[in-house]
This record gives C-alpha cells, sequence and structure tokens, in this order.
C-alpha cells in the first residue's frame, strides 16, 4: 500500500467529476479576468504600439532595464548567501544542547522575523545614512542587504530547526552510539540531512528574496522596480513597463523554482547510492560484533 493511499482514499466517480468541473470553473473564472484585464488595457491605449516599441530600442535595455536587473540580481545574491550562512548560525544555535545558546538564537531569530523587511530597510537606511558609517549613495544597498539578510535568515533558521527536528527518530542516538558527539552527529549526519529535505522550502525563501528586494525601490536603491518606473514616467507607458518587469520577475523566479525541483531530484537520486546514514552504521558496526 502506498503512502498516498494510507494518507487518503482515492477519489470515485463522482469526486473526479466534481474536481474536473471545478478545474474547468477555474479555468474559465482565470480566463475570464484575463480577458477583462486585456479589454480595459486596450480601451486605455495601453496595448497600442507606440507603448511597446520603446523595448524594440538597444537603449531602453542598456540603460534601464539591464542596469536594473543587474542591481536587483546584485541585491539578491548577496542577501541570500548571507541569509543562509545567518539561518545556518542561528538555526543550529537554536538546536544546541545549551540552553543559554538556544534562548539568545530563538529570541534573535523570532524578534527578525516579527519584524516587517520594509520597516527594517527603512531603519538601517535612515541609520546609515546619519552615521557617517558608509557613503549616503552606498547606504540603500547596504540596507537591503542587511534587512534582506535578517528577515529571510530567520526564517531560513526555523527551517532548519524543523528540518532537523523532522528527520527519523534515532539519527542523534545512533551517530553518538558509534563516537560522535552531540554537536557532531548535529554538523555531519542531521543539519545536511535536513538541507536536503527542506531544499524546495530553502529555494522557495530564495524567491522571496529576490521579490522583496523590489521593496529596495522606496528607500531610493536603484533595482528593476525603480528603473522601469522612471522608464514608464519618461516614455508615458508605465503600465507596459511595469508588465515588463513582472514578466521579468516570474521568468526568474520559475527558473529558480525548476532548478529547485530538478535538484531536489538529483540529490534523492544520488542519495540512493551513498554511504549508509547513522542508524544503517551502527546496524552493520552492531552485527559485524
Amino acid at each position: 500500500m502506498s503512502a498516498q493511499q494510507v494518507l487518503f482514499d482515492a477519489p470515485g466517480p463522482r469526486a473526479r467529476r466534481v474536481i474536473l468541473i471545478g478545474n474547468i470553473v477555474g479555468v474559465l473564472i482565470a480566463l475570464a479576468i484575463l480577458w477583462w484585464v486585456v479589454a480595459a488595457l486596450a480601451e486605455r491605449g495601453q496595448l497600442t504600439g507606440s507603448m511597446w516599441s520603446p523595448f524594440l530600442e538597444s537603449r531602453t535595455w542598456q540603460f534601464f532595464i539591464l542596469p536594473g536587473l543587474l542591481n536587483t540580481l546584485q541585491a539578491a545574491g548577496i542577501s541570500i548567501i548571507t541569509a543562509v550562512a545567518f539561518g545556518l548560525v542561528f538555526g543550529v544555535g537554536r538546536l544546541s544542547n545549551l540552553a543559554p545558546v538556544r534562548w539568545i538564537a530563538g529570541t534573535v531569530v523570532e524578534f527578525f522575523r516579527a519584524v516587517p523587511v520594509l520597516l527594517m530597510m527603512i531603519f538601517f537606511w535612515l541609520a546609515l545614512g546619519r552615521s557617517g558609517v558608509v557613503q549616503p549613495q552606498d547606504a540603500p544597498f547596504i540596507a537591503v542587504i542587511i534587512a534582506l539578510t535578517l528577515y529571510n535568515g530567520s526564517v531560513i533558521a526555523e527551517l532548519v530547526r524543523s528540518g532537523v527536528h523532522g528527520l527519523p527518530r534515532g539519527q542523534r542516538e545512533a551517530g553518538m552510539a558509534i563516537g560522535l558527539t552531540r554537536s557532531q552527529s548535529l554538523r555531519t549526519i542531521e543539519v545536511p540531512q535536513a538541507l536536503v529535505a527542506m531544499l524546495p522550502a530553502l529555494v522557495s525563501q530564495f524567491v522571496v528574496i529576490l521579490k522583496d528586494s523590489a521593496l529596495g525601490f522606496i528607500i531610493t536603491y536603484p533595482e528593476l522596480l525603480q528603473y522601469t518606473r522612471r522608464l514608464g514616467v519618461g516614455e508615458g507607458n508605465v503600465i507596459p513597463s511595469l508588465l515588463v518587469a513582472a514578466t521579468i520577475f516570474i521568468v526568474i523566479n520559475f527558473a529558480l523554482s525548476t532548478l529547485a525541483t530538478r535538484l531536489s531530484v538529483l540529490l534523492s537520486f544520488r542519495a540512493k547510492g551513498q554511504k549508509p546514514v547513522a542508524r544503517e552504521a551502527l546496524a552493520m558496526d552492531a552485527s559485524s560484533t
């Protein structure tokens, strides 16, 4: 019996008909909404060739789209690296056997998860700009990175903690039984397995980082949304410019999601040929003795 059959019963003929009708109705509603949006844009002249012709010019991509996209990817890429490092440190800290370390890590994680990322961007932008620690023109970029790191790093830390707690029982005990300390078992057995298991959720958080980088335009960071808004104001085609920016974000996020799916499948496939984990290693050691 498969896990799917254990979790719930397979739908019968009537249930399948209801599901099919629901899917058809959902598609029709989505098509109706799309038609309404397109008709409204056409009525207001937003679909005419003159509104979209600027995107056929090289200067539009050279001075607006590509610089904004580069700044967006730069802020998102750095934030992803720092958020993962932050999440691993504080995620492991929340799993420590020392109560003070767990308390400090938990307080930091819960605090930054509760604070809106836009509020943190504004706070660090104002603080850095007035402190004189960095150049005023660099304050928006650094504020975006710090805010995205703290918020998303806290979410990743919670993913690490829940991923380790979601592992099959006995992993830590088996690791300690073959001579590993608790911290060694956590680093070499539990966290690596948790990272593989939470890979889809982790990449989903990367998508969140990429999308939240667009909030940087509020603190004058020149990312893709900021550049496309400038282009739209200058050319008088704000809506087409925003639609182009949205399309670029959708393509990048879809590529990230596809990469996560393929990577998860690849890691699962390779895991079948790897050395046994702690419990299997302990069983083999016991049988040989």
